[in-house]
């Protein structure tokens, strides 16, 4: 059974800085992109932030968060982080935590974690 537990949300500053950890249990980071999302409040869908691919290592992130954030995975530990910067109140939302197979380019997500509420007060 895969599980996803993510931590580092809580109530932060405008400007300020925050690191989100991901920690996977059932599946192997060697075997699986891991990536982030986040669902922003109002909205039933989740947005994607970035990820990490398996085979390479190679990141890409969405254009609302590029140059402010990098995720990192640690493969002994099983873990994955997402380093965000100069957090801006639009960036209020539950981070989720994400893993799937990699098909080509592409990621498949199948697995995500209940997620962690990140607020940004103005």
């Amino acid at each position: 059974q895969v599980r996803l537990t993510e931590s580092g949300g809580g109530l932060v500053q405008a400007g300020d800085s925050l690191t989100l950890s991901c920690v996977a249990s059932g599946i192997s980071l060697t075997s699986a992109s891991m990536g982030w999302f986040r669902r922003v409040p109002g909205k039933s869908e989740r947005e994607f932030v970035g990820a990490i691919r398996n085979t390479d290592g190679l990141t890409n992130f969405a254009n609302a968060v590029k140059g402010r954030v990098a995720i990192a995975r640690d493969v002994d530990r099983n873990t994955v982080s997402l380093q965000i910067e100069s957090l801006k109140p639009e960036d209020t939302a539950v981070y989720i935590c994400a893993a799937g197979p990699t098909s080509g380019t592409a990621v498949v997500w199948k697995y995500y974690g209940p997620g962690t509420q990140v607020t940004v007060s103005s």
